[in-house]
């Protein structure tokens, strides 16, 4: 009996594709949030005030990455109530409620980033890819107020199966430089019960700052 060349022919893509590797397939990867090990950090640095750094371990993403056209979409994102400034309780319960407005509870607000069709390029094992592009941030869901994006630079690096862990692992490392946290209303003079402390604090906290970001991503 012969078995019909089409029947073959899927048969064949269909074992092609079970054996390829995760990211060959295209299929979506995933930054877990409570592997302590997916890290952003924001420094504040004014030039006649404070250094003050901003951190979390707790990033989240759902990426889904085309090896045919080489790009990334999804999106990550922060708990507020996971970053830690200056690893203070009052510096940081004062940034949340700086980035909350005081509208919002600081459990149900997330800094977030949202992209599609980053060009990233072929991933080559253990080799940095590097990859440039404007991404749209939100602060508890707001947007920078002119509605521009921030330019996020960085690389990707493919780990094989078995020299990062037991599954293919893609880690990705990003510097968003230039970071205004007036453009998204992140400050006293937005925040009920600060306005007449704003002048004080004015020279003491930057406004801008430079976001970095290092990630880990395996397949679902």
């Amino acid at each position: 009996m012969s078995l019909d060349p089409l029947f073959l022919a899927s048969a064949t893509l269909v074992t092609a594709l079970a054996l390829a590797p995760p990211a060959a397939r295209g299929e979506g990867l995933v930054v877990n949030p409570d592997a302590g090990r997916n890290t952003f950090s924001a420094v504040f640095d004014a030039r006649l005030g404070e250094r003050i750094t901003a951190v979390s371990s707790e990033v989240g993403c759902e990426i889904s990455y085309d090896p045919k056209g080489g790009t990334a979409s999804g999106k990550c994102s922060v708990p507020l109530e996971s970053v830690r400034v200056d690893n203070d309780d009052t510096k940081s319960d004062h940034f949340r409620q700086w980035a909350t407005n005081k509208k919002v509870e600081p459990k149900d607000c997330r800094i977030e980033a949202t992209f599609a069709g980053v060009a990233v390029g072929k991933l080559v094992p253990e080799k940095p890819v590097p990859f440039s592009a404007e991404i749209p941030f939100t602060v508890c869901g707001r947007g920078r107020a002119d509605g521009g994006r921030e330019k996020v630079t960085g690389t990707a690096l493919l780990f094989p199966a078995g020299s990062y862990g037991a599954h293919e692992t893609i880690r990705i490392r990003a510097v968003v430089a230039g970071f205004d946290r007036v453009a998204y209303r992140v400050g006293p003079q937005f925040t009920e019960g600060w306005l007449a402390r704003v002048q004080a604090l004015a020279p003491i906290v930057a406004q801008t700052g430079t976001l970095e970001i290092s990630l880990f991503a395996k397949a679902k």
